[in-house]
């Protein structure tokens, strides 16, 4: 992955769930299936970097005027 293209979560998400596709398929190589995985866990690592993030941000903006911290399950759809 290439940091100095701007990737999204959601398109992140879509080529991590390629290459689970592709890697189940059994069809590559060692080194395509190792190469494929290396970029996976890249992927796996911005994504957490990007929900941590995004944690963070719905913790900050709940917090009360008193400095007490409310924290609501948020429900995201399929």
């Amino acid at each position: 992955m290439d940091e100095k293209e701007e990737v999204t979560f959601e398109d992140a998400m879509k080529r991590l769930e390629s290459i689970v596709e592709t890697l189940g398929g059994g069809n590559l190589s060692l080194e395509d299936s190792l190469k494929m995985f290396e970029e996976g866990m890249e992927l796996c690592k911005f994504c957490n970097k990007k929900l941590d993030e995004a944690e963070y941000k719905v913790e900050k903006l709940m917090e009360k005027e008193g400095g007490e911290l409310s924290v609501e399950e948020l429900k995201v759809g399929e």
